[in-house]
């Protein structure tokens, strides 16, 4: 089963990639408080439909490139079609 993410696109300044940003939040073991963690994931993006600041769903898929192993699904303004 690929893994579903969700997240905010944070840079489009390369051709067919978008750098999308991801929140999760994790308990601590000893203090049980909730640590907000970040990370970015390249993503590819056919077309360069995503801008910065969209809210955007991305799936894990094989590799594309070195860095690349997600690609776009769902835009919060469109729906990509495969």
């Amino acid at each position: 089963m690929a893994k579903i993410l969700s997240g905010t696109v944070v840079s489009n300044k390369m051709k067919d990639t978008i750098v999308v940003s991801v929140e999760r939040y994790e308990k601590h073991p000893k203090y049980e408080k909730f640590i907000k963690r970040r990370k970015k994931f390249k993503v590819h993006d056919v077309g360069n439909i995503a801008k910065v600041g969209d809210k955007v769903q991305i799936v894990e898929t094989r590799p594309i490139s070195k860095d690349k192993h997600f690609k776009l699904i769902e835009n919060s303004k469109l729906k990509i079609e495969n």
